[in-house]
């Protein structure tokens, strides 16, 4: 069966499951998306990676990630191979010393190792067939690149409005320090937004 190849366009509120989120997996030559919900905790370590921020402790991923590069295991690519009573299911393909190994995956954790690892993400054909939908041409634009730093971290955010917009620069790495040090990454994306935004405004 041939694969198709996916990238990771947007990471929102799951519009269906309010207390869950949703990404968005985008054809890389279509333009059909896959939209899958995911639980706020495989969100936050998605958006976590995307950011490429540093927690002071690994997070769980993370810790996945390390153990796995500690026994000299490599994450090849993310195949999500199957959908059943509207449940995807994911393998991660790896690689030791030329042998290959397939491990059996909760497709968020997967996707939320690919972020991490670098490594390309794919489909079936029956899987967009079953749970894909096609973006009008108007609507592909800024959807169709994969999402920036920003627009990352911001899909997560929960916050209404911009309170962040009173503080002075100063203030946010501060407050971005502190939020960090309490391991508070959902506030800290938020932070690290503004503060960009700012740094945009500037130049």
């Amino acid at each position: 069966m041939k694969k198709i190849e996916l990238n990771i366009v947007a990471l929102s509120h799951s519009v269906s499951q309010s207390n869950n989120y949703a990404v968005v997996l985008g054809e890389t030559e279509g333009t059909r998306r896959l939209p899958i919900v995911i639980g706020s905790f495989e969100a936050q370590a998605i958006a976590v990676a995307m950011e490429r921020m540093a927690p002071n402790r690994p997070l769980t991923h993370d810790l996945f990630k390390n153990t796995l590069e500690a026994f000299q295991i490599q994450i090849q690519e993310v195949v999500i191979n199957n959908l059943l009573d509207g449940v995807f299911y994911a393998r991660l393909v790896c690689e030791r010393n030329g042998e290959a190994i397939e491990i059996d995956s909760r497709t968020s954790d997967a996707l939320a190792l690919a972020v991490r690892f670098g490594c390309p993400i794919f489909t079936f054909e029956f899987i967009l067939d079953a749970a894909g939908v096609v973006l009008e041409e108007e609507e592909i634009g800024e959807e169709d690149q994969p999402p920036s730093s920003s627009s990352s971290s911001s899909a997560v955010s929960t916050a209404a409005g911009n309170p962040l917009a009173s503080y002075t620069i100063e203030a946010l790495t501060r407050m971005l320090e502190e939020v960090l040090a309490e391991e508070n990454y959902e506030r800290a994306a938020e932070i690290r937004d503004e503060i960009e935004r700012r740094k945009t405004q500037e130049d």
